[in-house]
């Protein structure tokens, strides 16, 4: 069984920056790539930024340039730095690699 633990979302005004971690368990993590998605309340999942097994990045534009996504094989964990922080963030984050999903962790920024 593979599980996926976001953890790093709070509160943080406008400008401010928080880094959100995604735990895995199992054997998956360094076979396959990570993704990270938000869910704003009334809004569909959006994608936000992935990171492949050999690093390569990728950001919807909204966030390139504040957001960066990194990954720790040897811990199982990946990572997603958030800077420059604006209300429009604010949304519950999930992680996603292989199929699978976290439970979210959520993101308020405060203008």
């Amino acid at each position: 069984q593979v599980q996926l633990v976001e953890s790093g979302g709070g509160l943080v005004q406008a400008g401010g920056s928080l880094r959100l971690s995604c735990a895995a368990s199992g054997s998956i993590f360094s076979r396959n790539g990570m993704y990270w998605y938000r869910q704003a309340p009334g809004t569909r999942r959006e994608f936000v930024a992935l990171i492949s097994i050999y690093g390569s990045t990728n950001y919807v534009d909204s966030v390139k340039g504040r957001f960066t996504i990194s990954r720790d094989n040897a811990k199982n964990t990946g990572y997603l730095q958030m800077d420059m922080l604006k209300p429009e963030d604010t949304a519950a984050y999930y992680c996603h690699m292989a199929g699978y999903w976290g439970q979210g962790t959520q993101v308020t920024v405060s203008s």
